[in-house]
């Protein structure tokens, strides 16, 4: 299903003026890497070779842009799995994250996933249930890091905007376009 809307954007209001933009793996894998390798590797010591997987390639990505830099990331597997999500140092505390997983949530639904699921960072949780995320099972390991399955219940409809929160205008979400990214790059 094609998204409406201005070519390349996503999401397109947003607090701190950051825009959040669909990806290519294979287009945009260094400034994902980039991001990723500050926020997990240099920030959480998370071995390198573990942070790049085989789903990389066959997932969707989303960059989030703010005054013309890369500030944050995500991705959403074929099977509805979210993750990767990483938000540069500076830019966390200002809507970012949130509207990254939106974005991701909104790509999940227009893919046709029924279930959307992630694997959290324990201290991560109480920002993914303002989602409408629900943990469940115990704590285990990953990378060195304390983790939870959490599951998006299909009941919730996917707030995107948490239930704890006011309601906000629904933001649009618009299908990239890999033409002009790639122009912009090329300048």
């Amino acid at each position: 299903m094609p998204w409406p809307g201005k070519a390349g954007v996503l999401r397109d209001e947003f607090v701190a003026n950051v825009c959040i933009r669909e990806a290519s793996f294979t287009a945009d894998i260094e400034l994902i890497f980039a991001l990723r390798k500050a926020v997990f590797i240099d920030e959480q010591d998370v071995p390198a070779e573990l942070e790049m997987d085989e789903l990389d390639p066959i997932c969707q990505h989303v960059l989030a842009w703010k005054d013309g830099t890369a500030v944050g990331t995500g991705r959403i597997a074929p099977d509805g799995r979210i993750g990767r999500m990483a938000v540069s140092a500076s830019c966390r505390g200002q809507g970012v994250g949130r509207d990254i997983l939106a974005g991701l949530i909104q790509m999940g639904r227009d893919m046709g996933v029924e279930r959307l699921y992630l694997s959290a960072q324990c201290q991560a949780i109480p920002f993914y249930e303002k989602a409408g995320f629900v943990a469940s099972g115990p704590v285990y390991d990953d990378a060195g890091i304390d983790h939870r399955h959490m599951m998006l219940p299909p009941a919730s409809g996917g707030d995107d905007h948490g239930p704890d929160q006011k309601s906000r205008p629904e933001k649009q979400i618009r299908k990239a376009d890999q033409k002009s990214r790639s122009e912009k790059q090329t300048r």
